[in-house]
C-alpha cells in the first residue's frame, strides 16, 4: 500500500528540488522539515524569521539545520514582487500598496510568488488554512497551465484489489475543488488527471473513463449530456491517451460488464482514471473506496497549475506532509 509513496520519495531524492512550506506556525510543518532534510527527499524553504523559527524548533526538540529561510519583512525584492502581483491583479483593482500588504501578511501569497519566479520549485500548504486560501494564492499568482483554464484536483487511490485499475491503483478526479464542472472543465480535468496518472501515479497508459449513471445512451439527462459534450471537446484536443464515456462505474472497471454494455471500447472494463461528473460524486466515491476497500488515498492533489502547488488537510500528519512534499518535488519536473 505504501509502495507508491516510497517510490515517489526515492524519485524526489534524485531531483534535489526546493519546496517551500509557508505555514511555519504549525509544529507539524517544522517536524516534517527536519524529517525531509534528514532523509534527503528535498531541500526545504520556510517562510518566517530564521532566528525565531530555530528557537521554536529548539523548544520542541528538533533541528532546522539545512533549511532555507525567506522572511517577507526583510526580503530585498519585496517591492519588485509587489509590483508583479499588482500587474497580475490590476484588472481587479489591486494597488501596489495592497499587493505589498498581501505579500507581507499572507505567507501563502509570498511563497506562491517565489514559486512563480522560479526561486523555489513548488509549494505545499493547507495544514493550518482552508483549501480555498491555498488555491486563491496559487491561482492569483501562478495561474493555470498553458492550454488549460481549469484548476482541479485528483486522488491517487491505492487499493488491495489488483484486478481493478493499474494493478490496484486508480486516479479519481475531481474530488476536491469544482462543485459542478462544465463540459469544458470536465475535459480539462481529464487532461490533468491523465497527466497525474502518468507522471505521479506511475500509470504508463492512462485509460480515462467519464462516469455517469448512463452507459452509451442507456439513459438521458442534463448531467449525461454534459459528459457527452466533454467527450466531444476532448476529441478535438488530440490528446495522447485513451478515453471514453459516458460509462457507469461497473462498465468502466469490470471487463465482463464492459463486454455487455460497451463492446469495442478501448477503455471500458480497464479504466484506471475515473472522471466524476461533479464534486458530490467524486468526493463520495473516494471516501467510499477509502473506507470500504481500506484503500490509501493520496490527495487531494491540485492539478492544472503552471507550477506545482499542493494542499494539505488541516488534519494531516507529519508523514502526510513529507509525502506531499515528495509528490510536489517529482511533479516540478513535469
Amino acid at each position: 500500500m505504501n509502495t507508491l509513496a516510497n517510490e515517489l520519495k526515492e524519485k524526489a531524492k534524485k531531483l534535489h528540488k526546493t519546496i517551500i512550506l509557508p505555514e511555519t506556525e504549525d509544529e507539524r510543518v517544522l517536524r516534517a522539515t527536519e524529517k525531509i532534510i534528514k532523509e534527503g527527499i528535498a531541500k526545504i524553504a520556510l517562510v518566517g524569521d530564521e532566528k525565531k523559527l530555530k528557537e521554536k524548533a529548539s523548544e520542541i526538540g528538533i533541528s532546522l539545520e539545512g533549511a532555507i529561510f525567506y522572511n517577507p519583512e526583510s526580503c530585498a525584492t519585496i517591492d519588485a514582487m509587489s509590483e508583479l502581483l499588482r500587474k497580475k491583479r490590476e484588472k481587479k483593482g489591486m494597488t501596489f500598496e495592497t499587493a505589498k500588504a498581501t505579500l507581507m501578511s499572507d505567507a501563502r501569497y509570498f511563497a506562491a510568488m517565489l514559486v512563480h519566479q522560479g526561486r523555489v520549485d513548488g509549494m505545499v500548504a493547507g495544514s493550518s488554512s482552508p483549501t480555498a486560501h491555498v488555491l486563491r494564492a496559487a491561482i492569483h499568482i501562478i495561474g493555470p497551465k498553458e492550454g488549460l483554464k481549469t484548476v482541479s484536483s485528483s486522488f491517487i487511490m491505492i487499493t488491495n484489489t489488483p484486478e481493478f485499475g493499474d494493478d490496484g491503483t486508480l486516479v479519481y478526479s475531481d474530488g476536491g475543488v469544482i462543485p459542478s464542472p462544465t463540459a469544458m472543465q470536465l475535459a480539462d480535468i481529464a487532461i490533468s488527471a491523465a497527466e497525474k496518472a502518468k507522471f505521479t501515479a506511475g500509470i504508463k497508459e492512462p485509460k480515462v473513463a467519464f462516469l455517469s449513471f448512463s452507459t452509451k445512451g442507456s439513459a438521458d439527462g442534463v448531467s449525461v449530456s454534459k459528459v457527452r459534450e466533454a467527450i466531444e471537446i476532448l476529441k478535438d484536443r488530440n490528446v495522447d491517451f485513451d478515453f471514453d464515456g459516458e460509462l457507469q462505474l461497473d462498465a468502466a472497471i469490470v471487463p465482463e460488464v464492459a463486454a455487455a454494455k460497451a463492446p469495442g471500447s478501448k477503455v471500458a472494463g480497464q479504466a484506471n482514471v475515473l472522471i466524476f461528473p461533479d464534486l458530490d460524486s467524486g468526493n463520495i466515491g473516494y471516501k467510499l473506496t477509502q473506507r470500504l476497500a481500506k484503500a490509501k488515498a493520496l490527495g487531494p492533489l491540485i492539478q492544472g497549475l503552471a507550477r506545482p502547488v499542493h494542499d494539505l488537510s488541516r488534519g494531516c500528519s507529519v508523514e502526510d506532509i513529507v509525502e506531499v512534499v515528495a509528490i510536489t518535488a517529482v511533479e516540478s519536473e513535469m
